[in-house]
């Protein structure tokens, strides 16, 4: 198996992160955003500028790791993801489809330009889903619909191509420190009251989340397919004890 790994949404606060992990390990790193200017700041050995909510744009994402890295990746993160915080009588259509490109439709165009690149080869793709997917949270009906189609295909998927060597998995993040939850954390109460709601308390990093996307990829994960973990401190399978 390459020791490259494609890592999309590679300028949000996971993505980076696990860039800059799996670089540190000594594998080859091809890094995609749609903005090539924040892509150079982003520790890869191939930047690559393409919208993968597309098919073309995820297989020009794959053609360029290859020009670039001189073979197709084994492994893939793929780490595009937005979010929509509103109730279901307020969520425009207009929201509601850019939540499904964004999270789901990226998702499906990646992992089907990646099994057309590998030819036949063995790999490992990991996936970002989310809490939402998996519990009830109000005022997140598009994005836990998006997620939980992305969880569907993941196993699906994993059970398509389990015979190819292919190992399709997934992690679902709590709230985590990154770009896309600083709003939402920047005030101090906002921050403890979300902190609370986690057995493990907290809010968890963006690098907590990689190293599990890591693990995945890696070879101690070779008898996982089709798996969804959960890196939430415990939100969606305990509650914390109340003081």
């Amino acid at each position: 198996m390459s020791s490259i790994v494609l890592i999309t949404g590679a300028t949000g606060g996971i993505g980076r992160a696990l860039s800059r992990q799996l670089h540190a390990q000594g594998l080859r790193v091809a890094a995609v955003g749609r903005d090539a200017s924040r892509l150079a700041e982003v520790e890869a050995h191939a930047r690559i500028a393409a919208d993968t909510t597309t098919p073309e744009g995820a297989e020009q994402a794959l053609a360029a790791c290859q020009d670039m890295l001189g073979e197709p990746p084994a492994l893939l993160a793929h780490c595009v993801g937005s979010t929509l915080i509103a109730p279901l009588h307020r969520t425009k259509t207009e929201a509601y489809r850019e939540v499904m490109r964004v999270n789901l439709d990226s998702a499906f165009f990646m992992l089907q330009a990646w099994i057309s690149a590998l030819k036949g080869a063995p790999g490992a793709a990991v996936l970002a889903s989310s809490v939402v997917a998996r519990i009830g949270v109000a005022n997140h009906e598009a994005i836990a619909a998006a997620k939980g189609g992305l969880e569907a295909l993941v196993r699906s998927t994993a059970a398509t191509y389990a015979t190819q060597g292919l190992r399709i998995n997934a992690v679902a993040p709590g709230m985590t420190e990154t770009p896309l939850t600083a709003n939402m954390l920047k005030m101090p109460a906002m921050r403890e009251g979300a902190a609370r709601q986690y057995p493990l308390g907290g809010i968890q990093s963006a690098e907590q989340v990689a190293d599990v996307m890591a693990f995945l990829l890696g070879d101690g994960a070779a008898r996982l397919t089709g798996q969804v973990l959960a890196v939430d401190g415990g939100f969606t399978t305990v509650r914390p004890l109340v003081r």
